[in-house]
């Protein structure tokens, strides 16, 4: 409510400035209208001295109102009305002057005298005519009663009617206020009340709740990715201490290489799931630089076949790709594409295609296996963390099931999208957009980042943070 004190106070403060600025202006002009009316009598007094008519134009005006007297050119009463007869001049003044008398001998109240100059059949003289000035005091005095009386009552009603209008406009935004300040990381739950309409403060409650819905997803997404990482870290922890366990309860009948070799497996895996976690984190939190170059990523791909067909048995296609060219992070581009063909890998049965080329929505890279595929009512939780299919819950091969889930995370901060569709070898396809480099292979749209890491590019080098990255996709 103090914005409604604030108004009413600069409301009281404009009407009282006003009013004593009407009050000065409207006496000012009763003066001049009274200077005016006197200045006139003046020379019409002075207009009948030179006709010689003067006995009948001293008297013409109220007597109580109007005084009159005729100045010889020593300064001496030549003639006066009757209020100042025998009375010795009032004031001294040249033609054309006036000023304010404030006693005369008929009246209390001011005069205000005006000179005008003539000539007598003696010689110059000057003619000086008072009027009252009692009916503008008594119009002054009476506008300033009314004011002193009106302005209060018209502030206590504008008051009155902001505090109730202001009050009711700002009555949601305290039922808002309140129910933010109950609202804490354990009840996010919880909504503001909207109201309704169309104005500043229903949108102000629908930000509110928008941004509690925000709040809300991202401290559940959290709490998942805590309990989910947890579990993954359990199983190789609690493997390398059954491990442990069994060497120290039995050591009679444990190998040394095959514990190293099954520590070393286990170990291997809990790096892997680490480093995977920590990327994650590090993306969410906006602090993966990138460092943008251009990079041929044909040469990626055909480099990842070359590793798969070392590593494994399956049938490696490469006939699809075709040259095309990205600005990004070597490093991170590579991550993505080895996690496509991995999780390819697991799924496949015999054959894996990689693809790659140009549509209409940029560079188009595809990893498609002969696997079973994925449903379609899985396509698109597939790229969630920690989430295997039922085919691939066998922690041997299914992984922690983050590969997909960074991979997207990769692209989007390239300003792409990885989705998975239907192969034409029957299993799975996942399709990866990224918008082309340009013509010049260029990094100077991205923005400098100075946490240091490695280069793998093979152009000009700049670092780009995530934060960025995702506000221009």
């Amino acid at each position: 409510m103090r914005t409604a004190v604030a108004a009413v106070a600069v409301v009281g403060i404009s009407l009282l400035g006003a009013a004593i600025g009407m009050v000065a202006f409207l006496e000012r002009s009763l003066r001049d209208e009274v200077r005016a009316a006197a200045g006139s009598r003046a020379v019409a007094v002075a207009d009948s001295i030179a006709l010689g008519e003067l006995d009948g134009a001293l008297d013409a005006g109220d007597a109580e109102e109007e005084f009159v007297q005729v100045l010889a050119g020593d300064g001496s009463v030549a003639a006066s009305s009757r209020n100042l007869a025998g009375e010795p001049a009032l004031i001294a003044l040249d033609p054309g002057e006036s000023v304010t008398v404030e006693r005369v001998p008929f009246e209390d109240g001011p005069f205000l005298a005006v000179a005008a100059r003539t000539t007598s059949p003696d010689g110059p003289a000057a003619v000086v005519v008072g009027r009252s000035l009692e009916d503008v005091a008594d119009a002054t005095a009476a506008a300033t009663r009314a004011l002193a009386i009106g302005i209060p009552i018209l502030v206590v009603l504008v008051g009155a009617v902001a505090w109730r209008v202001v009050g009711r406009a700002l009555a949601p935004v305290e039922r808002i206020r309140d129910e933010v300040e109950a609202i804490s990381a354990a009840e996010l739950h919880r909504r503001v009340p909207a109201t309704t309409g169309a104005d500043e403060i229903a949108q102000l409650a629908e930000t509110m709740n928008g941004m509690l819905d925000r709040l809300q997803r991202s401290q559940e997404r959290q709490r998942r990715f805590v309990s989910d990482a947890s579990h993954e870290l359990r199983s190789p922890v609690a493997s390398i201490r059954q491990q442990a366990e069994v060497a120290i309860a039995h050591p009679e009948t444990t190998a040394l290489g095959e514990l190293a070799e099954g520590v070393l497996e286990e170990g291997l895996r809990l790096q892997h799931i680490v480093e995977d976690l920590l990327l994650l984190a590090r993306i969410d939190e906006g602090r993966g630089p990138l460092r943008a170059g251009p990079v041929d990523l044909d040469d990626l791909l055909l480099d990842i076949a070359e590793r798969l067909r070392n590593s494994s048995t399956l049938r490696v296609s490469t006939g699809g790709v075709s040259a095309a060219r990205v600005v990004g992070d070597r490093g991170q581009l590579e991550r993505l594409i080895r996690n496509l063909a991995d999780n390819a890998v697991r799924h496949a049965q015999g054959e894996i295609a990689l693809s790659l080329g140009r549509d209409e929505r940029g560079v188009l890279l595809a990893v498609d296996d002969d696997g079973v595929g994925i449903g379609a009512a899985e396509r698109e939780r597939v790229f969630d963390r920690f989430v295997r299919l039922a085919d691939a819950r066998d922690r041997d091969t299914g992984g922690a099931g983050l590969g997909l889930s960074i991979a997207r995370e990769i692209a989007a901060l390239h300003r792409g999208t990885v989705a998975a569709v239907e192969s034409q070898l029957g299993g799975a396809r996942l399709e990866v957009h990224l918008p082309p480099a340009p013509d010049r292979a260029s990094s100077a749209s991205f923005s400098e980042e100075s946490d240091p890491a490695p280069h793998h590019g093979d152009g000009p080098e700049e670092r780009v943070p995530v934060r960025e990255a995702r506000r221009r996709r």
